[in-house]
């Protein structure tokens, strides 16, 4: 394998552990397909507790793979997803290009 690829593959192993929880990629397609909601309106989606919600959004927004807004007391969370989906295109460039 090409160095290029090799360096945007330990790049992306975060991305792809955070991604490896069916949860988080539940909720994941979730906020991309009905945008910007709160923590109990994403609990209402799953048959997980308030605080494992939580808990997966914060492993989501610590990797750049959504965002949070601050509306009064709430906070509405929408999926981020350029800069990951970028990345993983580069990954694909860089193995089309030197692995196949």
């Amino acid at each position: 394998m090409g160095q290029k690829a090799l360096s945007i593959f330990q790049t992306c192993i975060p991305l792809f552990q955070v991604l490896s929880d069916n949860h988080r990629q539940a909720i994941l397609l979730a906020l991309s397909e009905k945008g910007s909601m709160t923590v109990n309106e994403i609990t209402e989606q799953f048959s997980l507790s308030r605080p494992a919600i939580s808990h997966h959004l914060k492993l989501l927004l610590e990797k750049g793979l959504i965002s949070v807004e601050q509306k009064g007391t709430q906070r509405y969370y929408s999926a981020s997803l350029r800069s990951s989906v970028e990345l993983l295109k580069e990954l694909v460039g860089a193995l089309e290009e030197e692995c196949l």
